[in-house]
């Protein structure tokens, strides 16, 4: 590349790195015999997709130019930083190179807004049908649906590309219209409500066996949505709330949480001396466990204890709050309670499932499967001990895993809730 699109990559890269809604996950785009890339699942992030392998997407604004002023944005037209546009060719053409090259696999694209929400929308989407018919590049696309864009961009754009994803930013429309008072809820979930319905629409097509094969896909891997969080009041009891609504009302495939970077002075934002991490992962643990383990927002929060526990996993400290369910028999108990015991997996859990129809599970079986015995047995009866005899005092199991963790060096649990384990 020429030094002009290596300086803009180098300052529209790093203002992208503030978007975490990136994954490329869930679109099964095959490569052709004429065509570039094979979407199975400075400026490069890693990402992974629906069964766990690492890919590298290209990750970059379109430009860092942006009429609104949002103050928690670093591109907020108010900010003195170095401005930059890339070109739709410039754009296509390091897409195309960084993939010769085995740099990356796909492409996650975003943009501030210059002019207006279809202005900006159109080079978008331009941009990712150029990829797709001209240089046949079957790779990974995710695009921002910019809102207030009309819902013809917004459909051809889910022609193209893989994902779309709408940022909702705060957390409640209050939130939003204190430090982005140029924004509104209804402007995002205009879009997200025409995704929902356009992609049920080539689903329900699909099902009914209706496409032929030249048919497109329409956003195969649906749409996602990020948050920030810890620059608003809202509690994770709140932002939980809203996340269920989001999965339920607008089927969205995932909702990412970002802890707030201080990188504003503004009056409207608050005094925070490094990003709220711990409050995030907590966040995205207890996501977790909304999605796959099938608890309730209002199961791992509620309006009584509306924060989740810092230095707990939310499986963890739900079964602290919760001694009458435990312990939990193996053995006999159901799918959906055997996915409540800590340390054990979806996957565990399963496999204990097909497991005790050929024989009473024991300790030993269990940590064969991946039950993770040092969490789990507080919580569990298998058929060689009872282990009701260490006694179920919530305050008493709480210090043992936090001064083991301790002993180990590890003072915060910052590992995510594993699927497969």
């Amino acid at each position: 590349m020429n030094e002009k699109t290596g300086e803009k990559l180098k300052i529209l890269a790093d203002a992208a790195k503030y978007d975490v809604s990136c994954s490329s996950s869930g679109s099964k785009r095959q490569n052709t015999p004429d065509g570039l890339g094979n979407a199975t699942g400075m400026g490069i992030c890693h990402t992974y997709t629906q069964d766990g392998r690492c890919v590298s997407l290209l990750k970059i604004l379109l430009t860092n130019h942006c009429i609104f002023d949002c103050a928690y944005c670093v591109s907020r037209k108010s900010n003195d930083v170095k401005r930059a546009a890339f070109t739709v060719e410039e754009v296509v053409d390091l897409t195309i190179n960084f993939y010769k090259r085995n740099y990356i696999e796909g492409l996650f694209l975003s943009s501030g807004i210059f002019k207006s929400a279809d202005y900006t929308m159109e080079r978008l989407v331009r941009i990712a049908k150029l990829l797709r018919t001209e240089h046949k590049f079957n790779g990974y696309i995710h695009l921002k649906a910019i809102p207030g864009a009309s819902d013809e961009l917004i459909h051809e754009a889910g022609l193209y590309a893989d994902r779309l994803s709408v940022n909702l930013e705060m957390p409640s429309e209050m939130s939003l219209q204190k430090v982005a008072p140029e924004k509104n809820y209804q402007d995002v979930y205009t879009p997200m409500n025409f995704l929902k319905k356009s992609i049920d629409g080539y689903r329900a097509e699909s099902r009914a066996l209706v496409r032929s094969k030249h048919t497109p896909n329409f956003a195969p891997a649906g749409q996602s949505t990020q948050m920030v969080i810890g620059a608003s009041p809202e509690t994770d009891h709140d932002i939980l709330k809203l996340a269920t609504s989001l999965y339920h009302d607008q089927s969205l495939k995932r909702v990412y949480y970002s802890g707030y970077v201080p990188i504003s002075n503004d009056s409207r934002l608050p005094t925070l001396s490094a990003p709220p991490l711990r409050r995030e992962n907590r966040l995205y643990q207890a996501d977790w466990l909304m999605r796959f383990y099938g608890f309730s927002a209002s199961e791992i929060v509620d309006a009584a204890q509306p924060m989740l526990d810092p230095d707990l996993d939310p499986k963890l400290a739900y079964a602290l709050r919760n001694p009458h369910l435990f312990p939990i028999d193996v053995n006999s108990a159901p799918l959906e309670m055997i996915l409540r015991i800590p340390g054990v997996g979806v996957k565990s859990a399963r496999k204990i499932v097909e497991s005790r129809r050929f024989q009473p599970l024991r300790r030993e079986h269990l940590q064969k499967i991946g039950v993770v015995w040092k969490r789990s047995q507080y919580f569990i009866l298998c058929a060689d001990k009872d282990f009701r005899q260490l006694g179920f005092d919530p305050s008493v199991i709480r210090w043992r895993v936090l001064h083991e963790r301790s002993a180990s060096g590890r003072h915060v649990d910052t590992g995510q809730l594993s699927l497969f384990a």
